[in-house]
């Protein structure tokens, strides 16, 4: 079986790499190649998840990679590879974008590999690899339009705002090495000792709450909104914001052993639902307005990690991946008949096609917490878990959740209100209606798991143990609040529903990012580079220069004197010679007078000496 496991995220990866080697003379049998690789992906994703297979192999000497679909990790894959597949069924059936369809299906299903690696990871090492390709291709999702400056610099925004957080996971690996975790797995971390375990705990969590977009971080989704709609369908629902609350969700452990990182993030999740609410409340552009409202469906992910209720916030998880992937869709064909995402401008959006509208229904109710819908359900899981931890932290997620009825019935009040004018649409085509249909079913569907007996089976499958079950009084209060909300938002309409800055531009929060950090850092490199150009690059030239001129110098010096050394030298070599030559007449005569000569010297130095 680990053959089916390291098949499972490596069917997409090649595929994907494939389609952006061929380029161009793919581009018109990609999006159903692509198509057919995700319904492959969630076949293989079905099967592992009901077999629960392991695999490993060596990476580093006592660090192997490993991968497991088990507990948390199992609905997570399903979910991922079958959310993966309704999108691109959905852009194959015309809501991709219009060129380079290659490039565009490649790095879907690039992505969802990375996802898949991500999640069914049980190591560090591994887990860190998923992550960084699901970066780097979600930056190039986002800015697959690459003419349009404006996506390319939001997906660079993007890229740099999650890369930013995305350090905590090395300062986690390293924290966990020198705490004695040698093998980097997931369920070791909070073996570690202190403070190895605390500052793994906190790079853990640097990391995730960038990733999903929590405050302080929460802005980097609103520019994100400008990548085609399937982008946002399947990376700002089920896949990479989800991210950062599945890894807190699978370390709670970690968290809870802290002492103080479960009570960190329960409360940053809880203030990010809640005031990531008010900021969805307050916009005008049905994008913007989705994308505030994922990092307040994420809070209550966040919430439920700090809290312990895994199973709540599990179930939260998948909800949310199917109501928001829908009404990603379902925005992204509005845009393309309508030609704006102003809300005012989709007046009658829902009227025609009626079907279209339906659905898009089905999924804002969804999102508001409607009884009987699966978010409803997870939302009360999650709740019940925080009212035993801390009645404020209860409180403070219950104000979140009658917002979230608050912002989808606005979005509902304004695309059902009668159009000013008619507008020509086409009709849905079935291609398009089937994949967002299933959507909605799952909507309805997942209800069922937050019931006995489906939910102790999937407290059993995420390995949790027990959670409270929310009182029949939770439910009640919350579906009504949800109920309650939602009619005084439908009767104050959508002039009514208006927030003063700063929450329509998003708190403000890339400004201060810009204020606090990219122009400090900007004025510092301009100082390092004045600095450089100004003193550092002179004082080199002007050492180069002095070099130069004090070997010219010492050559004159040096060459002058050696060659008259030389010259003395070689001289007193020549009159040396002449004077040895003067002897060598050739008369043999001569020889012996100077023989007689040297022997009569010698014997008088003889006698003298002795």
């Amino acid at each position: 079986m680990s053959a089916l496991l390291w098949l499972l995220p490596a069917l997409p990866l090649t595929g994907g790499a494939a389609l952006l080697l061929a380029g161009h003379r793919a581009d018109r049998a990609a999006p159903t190649t692509g198509a057919g690789l995700a319904l492959a992906t969630c076949a293989l994703a079905a099967v592992a998840a009901r077999t629960g297979p392991e695999a490993a192999a060596p990476f580093l000497p006592g660090l192997p990679v490993r991968l497991a679909v088990d507990g948390l990790s199992a609905p997570l894959a399903v979910t991922v590879a079958a959310v993966a597949a309704l999108v691109l069924l959905a852009a194959r059936a015309g809501l991709g974008p219009p060129d380079s369809a290659a490039r565009f299906t490649g790095l879907m299903l690039l992505f969802t590999g990375a996802m898949l690696t991500t999640v069914t990871a049980a190591t560090l090492p591994l887990l860190l690899m998923g992550w960084e390709v699901m970066g780097a291709t979600s930056w190039a999702l986002i800015g697959h339009t690459w003419r349009d400056r404006a996506a390319t610099g939001a997906a660079t925004t993007a890229f740099l705002t999650t890369r930013t957080g995305d350090l905590g996971l090395y300062v986690a690996a390293g924290a966990a090495l020198a705490g004695g975790a040698a093998p980097l797995a997931l369920d070791d971390l909070a073996r570690t000792g202190e403070p190895w375990r605390s500052l793994t705990a906190a790079g853990i969590i640097l990391a995730a709450l960038g990733k999903s977009a929590q405050l302080p971080f929460s802005f980097w989704l609103s520019g994100a909104m400008r990548g085609p709609a399937p982008v946002s369908a399947l990376l700002h629902s089920a896949t990479m914001v989800a991210a950062g609350a599945y890894l807190l969700l699978r370390t709670g452990p970690l968290l809870a052993a802290t002492g103080w990182g479960a009570e960190l993030t329960a409360w940053t999740g809880a203030a990010t639902a809640l005031v990531l609410g008010l900021v969805a409340v307050a916009q005008r552009d049905l994008k913007q307005l989705l994308a505030a409202s994922t990092c307040a469906q994420l809070g209550f992910m966040v919430l439920a990690a700090g809290a312990g209720a895994t199973t709540g916030g599990t179930l939260q998880l998948l909800a949310h991946a199917a109501a928001k992937s829908l009404l990603f869709l379902l925005a992204g064909a509005w845009l393309t008949t309508h030609g704006t995402r102003l809300l005012p401008g989709l007046a009658g959006a829902a009227r025609a096609p009626r079907s279209l509208g339906l659905l898009f229904t089905s999924g804002a109710l969804c999102l508001a917490g409607f009884p009987p819908l699966a978010l409803w359900a997870a939302k009360d899981l999650l709740l019940a878990a925080a009212l035993t931890r801390d009645p404020w932290l209860y409180a403070t997620g219950l104000a979140a959740a009658t917002l979230a009825a608050v912002y989808s019935t606005k979005a509902l009040w304004y695309v059902w209100r009668p159009a000013p004018a008619a507008v020509t649409v086409p009709s849905a085509r079935p291609a398009l209606v089937a994949p967002l249909t299933l959507l909605a079913l799952a909507c309805a569907a997942l209800t069922l798991l937050a019931l006995p007996p489906l939910r102790t089976a999937l407290e059993r499958t995420v390995a949790t143990g027990v959670h409270p079950a929310p009182h029949l009084w939770e439910a009640a209060l919350s579906g009504g609040l949800a109920l309650a909300a939602a009619a005084w938002a439908w009767s104050a309409g959508g002039t009514r529903l208006r927030l003063p800055a700063p929450f329509p531009d998003w708190l403000g929060l890339e400004r201060a990012a810009h204020a606090l950090v990219v122009r400090p850092v900007l004025a510092a490199a301009r100082l390092a580079a004045a600095f450089d150009t100004g003193v550092l690059e002179r004082a080199v030239d002007a050492a180069a220069y002095g070099t130069l001129a004090l070997a010219r110098r010492t050559g004159r010096v040096a060459e002058q004197g050696l060659t008259g050394a030389v010259a003395a030298l070689a001289a007193g070599v020549r009159r040396a010679g002449s004077q040895a030559r003067r002897p060598q007449t050739g008369q043999l005569h001569q020889y012996l007078a100077q023989a007689v000569a040297a022997f009569t010297a010698l014997a008088v130095v003889f006698v003298l000496v002795r």
